[in-house]
């Protein structure tokens, strides 16, 4: 056989072993020795493979995932989601489906010092949909809300997932994460346009609760205050060039820390937070190695150069054959997890990306958006399963189908993005001018 036959023989395999429920990380990096091996031979196919864990492990840019990672857990340990949650529920509970509208804009706050989706779907099922059912909000638009909210930190900065895709196509981590700011803010909008659409619609849905008078209201945001701050110590130090992602990642978790051991928090939650960053940063790391090894795999085979030319050939427009990749994502999300998806579909979907003539900027937000939606599509929408575990009265039935709404909001903001991809270049456009 030759490269190519090889390449797409085992990519087959992977496919085989990934849904046959084989860990990505497994899968990918048996599959990308092998492959490897076949190709160039024993001796020089396994340590080009040996050597690919520490190679990139010791990139630098990497170190920002565990800073992102730790400014979430501690604050949620610290009880910041609680005042940021009470705070939204003063100031847009009177709107219809209030305290729904509350909990989108509360978890897209949270996601601003949090990058992992599942850790903020996981707070607000506590925080949050004890509130709506003791309003008598419906469980389903409840768990719907929280399970799809959650999805806003894979692209409100700091984002996991941007650094990932990021250091896969070898892209600037600080212009992505500015990219990320607005079409983050832009889909919280529709998703609380949504809900308000909804329940004017049918108002048993969820009904606004009584506002308090302004001073009680104004009283909220001093709690919300070192959410806010951590925000925008990380923007503006990146804005001005005054720290890298990685410091500025570091600086918010040491303000988040400093504000947490003010607070009184003990050692108990902050072990806590420190062993939960640890697993997930551990989780991680593992699915970037085991990639990498697929991806140098990749590279010897010729998949992703093949596959671009191919793409470009199609008699048809730059836009319809994005569409195609989108739909494509779509499916993948159906079966997939959001990180391994990206993983593996990048190093053969970017380059040819690249060649109809897309921002790698703009297809980055693009493609974790596409993400956002995998985290909430069945059978594997992995958020659904966290708010479903968090809340065992409800069933995971229900929550898919309160996220059923949600799928129109997410198609309406990829098609937007589609539309006017200034939404996503405008601000590291500004920043770089």
């Amino acid at each position: 056989m030759d490269e190519f036959t090889i390449g797409l023989v085992y990519t087959g395999g992977l496919l085989v072993l990934v849904f046959g429920g084989v860990r990505v990380f497994a899968a990918a990096a048996i599959i990308g020795l092998f492959g490897t091996v076949h190709i160039i031979g024993w001796d020089a196919g396994a340590g080009i493979v040996g050597t690919v864990p520490h190679s990139k492990s010791i990139n630098y840019v990497l170190s920002v995932l565990p800073m992102f990672i730790l400014i979430g857990f501690i604050a949620y340990h610290a009880g910041l989601t609680h005042a940021l949650f009470n705070a939204a529920r003063a100031w847009f509970g009177w709107v219809p489906g209030g305290l729904a509208v509350a909990s989108v804009f509360a978890t897209a706050g949270f996601a601003a010092v949090s990058g992992a989706s599942t850790a903020t779907a996981a707070v607000f099922s506590r925080v949050a949909i004890p509130h709506m059912l003791d309003h008598g909000y419906d469980r389903r638009l409840a768990a719907g809300v929280v399970a799809a909210g959650g999805t806003l930190a894979s692209l409100i900065p700091p984002s996991a997932i941007l650094v990932i895709y990021a250091i896969i196509v070898e892209e600037s981590v600080g212009a992505l994460i500015l990219a990320g700011f607005l079409p983050g803010v832009v889909s919280a909008l529709i998703y609380a346009a949504l809900i308000i659409g909804q329940c004017m619609w049918k108002p048993e849905l969820g009904r606004p609760i009584a506002s308090p008078p302004m001073m009680e209201r104004i009283k909220t945001l001093p709690g919300t205050l070192p959410i806010f701050a951590v925000v925008i110590i990380i923007f503006s130090a990146m804005y001005t060039g005054w720290a890298t992602p990685t410091e500025a990642g570091a600086l918010g978790a040491f303000v988040v820390l400093c504000i947490a051991l003010a607070r009184g928090m003990k050692w108990g939650p902050l072990q806590e937070a420190l062993i939960e960053t640890a697993k997930l940063t551990v989780m991680i790391f593992a699915l970037i190695w085991g990639i990498l090894i697929f991806v140098r795999f990749l590279g010897f085979a010729g998949l992703p150069q093949a596959f671009a030319e191919w793409l470009i050939s199609l008699p048809l427009p730059p836009v319809v054959v994005m569409i195609m990749i989108l739909l494509g994502y779509a499916v993948l999300g159906m079966f997939m997890d959001a990180i391994g998806m990206l993983l593996l579909t990048l190093p053969v979907v970017y380059p040819a990306v690249i060649a109809l003539g897309y921002d790698p900027i703009w297809f980055g937000i693009i493609v974790v958006k596409m993400c956002e939606v995998c985290l909430i599509t069945p059978p594997v929408g992995l958020n659904c399963y966290v708010v479903a575990a968090v809340r065992p009265d409800i069933p995971l039935g229900d929550v898919f189908r309160g996220i059923g709404p949600f799928f129109a909001a997410d198609a309406a903001t990829i098609g937007l993005f589609l539309a006017f991809p200034g939404i996503i270049t405008w601000l590291p456009n500004l920043v770089n001018s």
